[in-house]
């Protein structure tokens, strides 16, 4: 196994970089991509930046450049179901594009040639990667709970109880809404690599999601990371 480990921003791997024996960094097509150990397990770690373009370049590139076996992204997103709190983890089970609609060609959300409206994750990464998160959970205090299922990926960053209600209408099995998740899913497809995603809770997506989410972003995020994929890591050795 060769890891991928990709984040949107630099909080949400802080730490992680620290804790790579042997780092070496290359720069390849504006990203700065950091590769070593991650607890005995062969790791790049790099930043794909916010937005489906940005990260499906990423995931293509670990893939292409510097011949990565699995992916792993961790990050932040919005609750999409009352269920998922704030602080909550969701291990997706699938992702879907929210804003994609070739429609009357093709079904909403379904992407164009491929029969799919959702893309399934690997299956066994992310149990592994559920386990881990399962773990790092029962250590805090306020008993965050983690979750499997839907996540929706856009580039929108959703604030508003409107736009919310109306893709909770449209997927009503979906748990959360971020920016990447889909398009690193829809690139895993092509290229037949396996990969698993990981959302911390952040916020809402209300009114008051931006004030929440850097916040979170910058207080808890990385705690999160660190600790999943340490466990993610160890139980691979």
């Amino acid at each position: 196994m060769r890891l991928g480990i990709i984040s949107a921003l630099a909080e949400e791997q802080q730490g992680l970089l620290e804790a790579m024996e042997s780092p070496y960094k290359l720069i390849h097509g504006k990203r700065e991509y950091t590769a070593g150990k991650l607890w005995k397990i062969d790791s790049v770690a790099v930043l794909s930046r916010i937005g489906k373009v940005a990260a499906a370049v990423t995931a293509a590139t670990l893939v292409e450049k510097f011949n990565v076996t699995h992916i792993i992204f961790t990050g932040v997103a919005g609750s999409a179901d009352f269920g998922v709190k704030v602080g909550d983890v969701v291990v997706a089970d699938s992702l879907a594009q929210h804003d994609f609609d070739a429609s009357p060609l093709f079904p909403r959300f379904e992407i164009p040639l491929t029969g799919l409206s959702r893309m399934p994750t690997d299956r066994e990464l992310s149990l592994k990667l559920s386990l881990a998160t399962r773990e790092f959970l029962e250590n805090e205090s306020n008993q965050p709970q983690m979750h499997r299922g839907l996540i929706g990926s856009g580039d929108q960053f959703i604030k508003d109880r409107a736009h919310l209600g109306a893709l909770k209408d449209a997927l009503p099995d979906l748990l959360a809404v971020e920016m990447e998740g889909a398009a690193v899913a829809q690139v895993c497809h092509e290229l037949g690599v396996p990969f698993a995603i990981m959302r911390t809770i952040s916020d809402n997506a209300n009114e008051e999601a931006a004030t929440d989410f850097m916040h979170f972003v910058q207080t808890v995020a990385s705690r999160y990371a660190f600790g999943v994929i340490q466990n993610f890591c160890k139980s691979l050795t």
